[in-house]
């Protein structure tokens, strides 16, 4: 019989599931987000609390037998978002407790294969996201970029724009999963937007509600010298546009300044 064990979606709900799996000895369990679990014909289910400390014993236990490089695997993999890929980094936590080290490299093992292969199309986003997000300049000195990624990878990409953008107030908003990271020039927080609260009227930091009339100036302006800047370094007889696509999906041009017509 399995037991379906349910979780809010976040790392330290999912290490407190991987816990009390080895806590109450589940034999055939199936750990799912609450948003996505359906109902099993046969089987039990189980709602998880997330608990910080059992996720710190897990967290710390994990990283010790793994080591920093493929710990960083595992979370990446995790942020992958792939149906089924609790189960899948379940088992790599089981081989590598009962080993007592990870399985590092060895690719012959299904399980690690399904982990780095999520883990570096995970990265290869984290990449993208550094390199095609643009800011535009709103009320109150603060930068606001939106984006899609594919997969969950703005805890990844927060250092990157904190050590880049360290003078500047700036919010990236993931509008998939509908939160965003929000720098106040000391620290990173996460925040959400309530995009049609009524309030909008006092400002970005309270509501997030973002409007093309409230872009300042100077914005238009900057987004106007990005503009004459790229169409003066583009040769246009060693124009390759499908060499072009292979770096620049299509997907992603609605946020570039320079795709603006």
């Amino acid at each position: 019989m399995n037991e379906l064990l349910q979780y809010d979606g976040s790392f330290n709900g999912f290490l407190t599931a991987v816990f009390d799996v080895y806590a109450h000895k589940l034999k055939n369990p199936i750990i799912q987000k609450t948003s996505l679990a359906q109902d099993q014909l046969f089987g039990e289910m189980q709602t998880i609390i997330t608990d910080q400390d059992k996720a710190d014993r897990v967290f710390k236990k994990l990283k010790k037998l793994c080591g920093s490089n493929d710990f960083n695997q595992f979370y990446r993999a995790f942020l992958s978002e792939i149906s089924g890929i609790e189960n899948t980094l379940l088992d790599y936590c089981r081989i590598t407790f009962k080993n007592g080290t990870s399985p590092s490299g060895d690719y012959g093992n299904i399980t690690v294969l399904k982990m780095s292969q999520a883990a570096k199309m995970v990265g290869r986003e984290k990449h993208r996201m550094e390199a095609f997000i643009r800011f535009h300049l709103i009320e109150e000195d603060v930068y606001y970029a939106n984006c899609e990624p594919d997969f969950n990878v703005l805890p990844l990409i927060s250092k990157h724009f904190k050590n880049r953008y360290a003078d500047q107030k700036w919010i990236i908003y993931d509008l998939n999963r509908d939160y965003g990271i929000s720098y106040d020039l000391e620290k990173v927080d996460e925040v959400t937007i309530q995009f049609n609260d009524p309030r909008a009227q006092r400002g970005i930091m309270n509501t997030g509600v973002v409007e093309e009339s409230r872009f300042r100036e100077s914005e238009n302006n900057y987004r106007d010298l990005w503009n004459q800047y790229f169409k003066s370094t583009n040769i246009e007889s060693r124009k390759n546009m499908k060499l072009h696509l292979q770096h620049v999906p299509k997907r992603y041009w609605k946020y570039l300044s320079e795709k603006v017509a």
